[in-house]
C-alpha cells in the first residue's frame, strides 16, 4: 500500500483563519504574527578579558574626539572621577566616557579606593578629521522667519534638556548598537555646516538617505524621553530614547513617531517612519547621540562601519 505523504510542516496555524477575514485585517493580523515570531539577537557589551589584573584600568578602546569608551575601574573603586568630574559606576565596576568634537586631546582618570589610596590614568585622545558641508535649506528651518524662529526655539531647547538629564534604569549602553536603517550615509559627524552661505553649528550626528515613511528601529534598548508630535523648527518630528549610563539617541525629521515619552523599546524595534520635517532638504534619518554633555559619533558604536 502506498504510503501517504504527511502534510507540510507549519510553524504558525494561520492560514485558515486569515481566508475568512478582508483584506485589510488579513494585513494586519499578518504583519502582528511576523513580528511575535522574531526573536531578536542578544548583544553584549565589551567584557575586560580574564588575564588583565582587576588592580588596573581595562578600557574597550582608543580615545578619540567624538568617540565612546567602556571601561572597568580596578577593584576596590569607591569614586571614580574624570577630568575631575565624578563618573558614574555599575554595580559591576563598568563606566562609560565620551569624547566630545572638541574635546582636549588629554583626559585624566582617577580611582579611589576603599584604602584611601588612588590610581590614576592619563588618557591621549586623537583629534578627529571634520570637513565642510554646503547644504541648500533655510538655517531657521521649519520657522518662516528669525522672529518665529527665536519665539519658539526656547521651548524646543527646554523640553531636549529636560528629555537628557532624565536618568533612567536602561541597559540599552551595556549592547552593541545596531544602525536604525540601512541607507546610504549622507551626512557626516562633526563636519561644519554652511546653510545657504550662512555658517551653522557642526553636524552633530550622522545622515542615512532613506525613502519617506520607512520604518527605522531602536539601535539598542532604553527609555523614550521625548516624542515630539509637534514638529520642532529644526529637529521636527523628534524622539529621544535614555540608554543609560548618561548614554542617549535623538531621531531627528522623522514623518511618524511610533512611541511615546515613557515607552520601554527594545533593539530592533520599530519606532518611527523617516520624513523631511525640520530642517531638512530631503526625507532621511539623523541619529544623533550624546553622553552627559559630549556630542559623540553614532557611526564609532557600529561594529561594521
Amino acid at each position: 500500500m502506498r504510503a501517504q505523504r504527511p502534510p507540510p510542516a507549519r510553524h504558525c496555524r494561520r492560514a485558515e483563519p486569515l481566508l475568512r477575514t478582508s483584506q485589510a485585517l488579513r494585513a494586519t493580523i499578518t504583519a502582528f504574527l511576523s513580528l511575535a515570531c522574531v526573536v531578536a539577537p542578544v548583544y553584549a557589551q565589551p567584557q575586560a578579558p580574564s588575564h588583565m589584573s582587576p588592580a588596573e584600568f581595562w578600557m574597550s578602546g582608543a580615545a578619540v574626539q567624538g568617540g565612546l569608551i567602556i571601561g572597568r575601574a580596578p577593584k576596590g573603586t569607591r569614586s571614580l572621577f574624570f577630568n575631575d568630574a565624578a563618573l558614574e559606576l555599575s554595580s559591576d565596576g563598568y563606566f562609560l566616557i565620551g569624547f566630545d568634537r572638541d574635546a582636549s586631546i588629554e583626559a585624566s582618570l582617577v580611582s579611589m579606593l576603599a584604602d584611601g589610596s588612588k590610581i590614576e590614568r592619563n588618557i591621549a585622545v586623537a583629534p578627529g578629521n571634520w570637513r565642510i558641508e554646503n547644504v541648500a535649506a533655510n538655517i531657521t528651518g521649519g520657522a518662516k522667519s528669525s522672529a518665529e524662529f527665536q519665539a519658539r526655539r526656547s521651548a524646543e531647547l527646554a523640553q531636549i534638556e529636560a528629555a537628557r538629564a532624565q536618568r533612567n534604569d536602561a541597559k540599552g549602553w551595556r549592547q552593541t548598537f545596531i544602525r536604525p536603517l540601512s541607507g546610504r550615509i549622507s551626512g557626516l559627524f562633526g563636519a561644519q555646516r554652511i546653510y545657504n552661505g550662512t555658517p551653522g553649528s557642526y553636524h552633530n550626528g550622522m545622515d542615512i538617505a532613506a525613502p519617506q515613511g520607512r520604518d527605522f528601529v531602536a539601535p539598542a534598548d532604553g527609555v523614550v524621553t521625548l516624542a515630539a508630535n509637534d514638529a520642532f523648527t529644526l529637529e521636527g518630528h523628534l524622539l529621544m530614547i535614555d540608554h543609560g549610563m548618561g548614554l542617549n539617541s535623538a531621531f531627528l525629521h522623522a514623518s511618524e513617531l511610533l512611541v511615546k515619552a515613557g515607552d520601554h523599546v527594545r533593539q530592533g524595534q520599530v519606532i518611527g517612519r523617516v520624513g523631511a520635517t525640520g530642517r531638512a532638504t530631503g526625507p532621511h534619518l539623523h541619529w544623533g547621540m550624546k553622553w552627559n554633555s559630549a556630542r559623540i559619533d553614532p557611526k564609532l558604536l557600529l561594529p561594521s562601519e
